[in-house]
């Protein structure tokens, strides 16, 4: 899969499907051989960019049962926003043409959980990783705010944080996202069961696929 002509919505529906590939354990392992490298060697063509978590445990390709050249990735810890971030995603949707962009969190998020310790327990971090702290609390808040409890819904709710952030602070993403030409969604993977699940959408015209959580799936 590597054709950015692909819909934000076929982008999802590849994401999705390799997904459940690899969950089920039947991995097709696309695009990994000598020729698929000399195609590439003269320009790339992602279909989708993926901002994620910089945890070892979330390897977009493997998770997505993709290959070499289909995803334009981004990772930072907590999956949090800066200007070389914002400006990377920029450049796969205006200069590489992907329709579509994820942001992927997960449970068990060492940053989340840093940030809900520094709130409730007053446990700040040194050196820059209380930055990545600090960019985090304001989704910790959102949901501490809306009574939320449980892990899961303090994961959801940074990953809303962050598509909303993504199309705030981005005009060339929101200008895109308008004007029907490209896709925000947001991901929430758990770790042990292997699957994807769909938090919120925006730019995509489809229901919340088999198996997200009722209540979760946001769709604008």
């Amino acid at each position: 899969m590597a054709s950015t002509a692909l819909s934000p919505g076929r982008a999802l529906d590849a994401l999705l499907k390799g997904n459940r590939r690899f969950v089920a354990g039947t991995p097709d392992h696309p695009n990994q051989d000598a020729a698929r490298r000399a195609e590439l060697a003269p320009a790339q063509k992602p279909f989708a960019v993926l901002l994620g978590c910089s945890d070892s445990r979330l390897a977009a390709e493997i998770i997505f049962d993709q290959g070499l050249g289909d995803l334009f990735v981004v990772r930072t810890a907590g999956h949090v926003l800066g200007p070389e971030v914002l400006g990377s995603i920029e450049y796969g949707t205006s200069v590489l043409d992907c329709r579509l962009v994820v942001v992927l969190g997960h449970d068990s998020c060492g940053a989340v959980a840093a940030a809900r310790a520094a709130v409730e327990e007053g446990l700040s971090a040194t050196g820059y990783v209380r930055d990545v702290v600090e960019r985090v609390t304001p989704s910790v808040l959102a949901a501490r705010a809306a009574g939320l409890t449980a892990d899961a819904d303090f994961i959801d709710a940074h990953i809303q944080h962050t598509v909303d952030l993504l199309l705030d602070r981005s005009r060339v993403l929101a200008d895109q996202v308008a004007a029907g030409h490209t896709g925000v969604v947001g991901l929430a993977y758990q770790l042990a069961e292997g699957n994807a699940r769909l938090v919120t959408a925006h730019g995509i015209p489809t229901a919340a696929p088999a198996g997200a959580a009722v209540g979760r799936a946001t769709l604008g």
